[in-house]
């Protein structure tokens, strides 16, 4: 009976497993009509678009590291910062009412405020390129920078990112597929922390890519994100809990909201305010001003929205920014900030998923491998069970 409830239950589970997945693929089946996708799939990365160029490298002491984006070609930047705690420069530079609007390199980097310094180094690489924006004495380079806390992770928090590993980013970017999991500024990137470390996860890097066609103007636009996840919430996939914070056994995971509602008080303070940051770059070859480039970084965060629950809390920093090499002459604000959102939304769950363990955080695959065995225990110890009552009767 026990078999039979179980392989009902499974049926019941898997049902509407596929119910929800075609609902929330058809969320995205019509991208507004006048658009037809072209190609979608886990295989696509930021370094999709022409003209981007990705490095990243870290710390071998401690697992931190940072991440840089740099523009081989004229970009135009735009930002959106939703997280109550975060950590940038040049993020002002971005908005629409100030001068510059070209942009030379993003980074996404480890080691809290500290990991600032990284920048200098990629400074340092644009400057012996000659690349920045024009001055009457000099090119000075334009590299708005964000920053995540990883001082959780790992014995030793003085290990931080620094000039020098800034400029080895650079000196290893390519258009080459993104490398995900830890690596870079996901070196030491953690999820699913509300209740303490000891019951966090590993997060990381992850990247993808969509591209569409234009059934107006026949042109194809294509958009990218690069994630580096490190949220205090849970990940979802396609609504469904992915990874996150764990039991106190540390083999199932929690689900951060339900338990929160369920105890009615909030955990949240007592957790260290900026202790977590999601950070965000999205790329897109169609032309965007600076002020479209920021509303694009708004309407990404609705990816992280739909990955992350809870997400833009008081101890997160969560940023998004936008790129547009302007290759393609359309704009369409509305289809490349739909097209952005998925893209992010679809990163997250890659970052997790291609994660690897440390010492303290699981990954998912290592937590899904353990539930996998103890499944297993369970229903072999049940026909055991069964089979030794068989015996008895006869």
């Amino acid at each position: 009976m026990l078999l039979k409830n179980n392989f009902y239950l499974i049926q019941i589970v898997f049902l509407i497993a596929v119910l929800h997945a075609r609902f929330c693929n058809a969320r995205y089946s019509n991208i507004l009509k006048r658009a037809q996708l072209v190609h979608s799939s886990s295989e696509g990365s930021i370094t999709d678009i022409a003209g981007i160029l990705v490095g990243q490298s870290s710390k071998s002491e401690r697992a931190t590291g940072c991440t840089v984006i740099l523009c081989n070609t004229t970009c135009v930047g735009g930002v959106d910062v939703r997280g109550s705690a975060p950590g940038t420069r040049e993020t002002d530079l971005l908005d629409p009412i100030n001068r510059v609007d070209i942009v030379n390199a993003i980074v996404l980097t480890g080691g809290s405020v500290f990991g600032l310094d990284a920048v200098s180094g990629v400074v340092r690489y644009l400057v012996e390129k000659n690349i920045g924006f024009q001055t009457s004495h000099r090119r000075v380079p334009i590299v708005p920078a964000a920053v995540l806390y990883d001082l959780n992770v790992g014995d030793d928090p003085f290990v931080v990112p620094d000039a020098n590993l800034g400029y080895s980013a650079c000196m290893s970017a390519s258009n080459s597929r993104v490398h995900e999991g830890n690596v870079g500024a996901g070196s030491g990137a953690s999820i699913g922390k509300l209740f303490g470390n000891e019951y966090a996860m590993k997060g990381g890097i992850g990247s993808t890519s969509i591209t569409v066609r234009d059934s107006v103007t026949n042109s194809t636009i294509t958009v990218g994100a690069l994630v580096a996840v490190n949220a205090v919430g849970d990940i979802y996939k396609d609504g469904i809990l992915l990874a996150g914070a764990r039991t106190s056994d540390g083999k199932h995971l929690r689900n951060t909201v339900e338990t929160l509602l369920s105890i009615n008080s909030s955990t949240f303070d007592n957790f260290p305010t900026g202790t977590a940051t999601t950070l965000a770059c999205v790329v897109t070859d169609a032309k965007l001003t600076k002020a479209q480039a920021k509303k694009i970084s708004q309407m990404a965060h609705d990816g992280f929205a739909r990955a992350i629950n809870p997400v833009h809390t008081m101890s997160d920093g969560d940023v998004v920014f936008t790129l547009a090499t302007g290759l393609f002459s359309i704009s369409d604000v509305n289809l490349i900030g739909i097209m952005a959102a998925y893209v992010v939304e679809r990163a997250i769950v890659r970052a997790v998923e291609q994660a690897t363990s440390l010492p303290g955080f699981p990954s998912v695959n290592d937590l899904n491998s353990k539930g996998q065995h103890l499944s297993f225990n369970i229903i072999l110890s049940a026909l055991l069970f069964l089979f030794s009552n068989r015996l008895l009767k006869c």
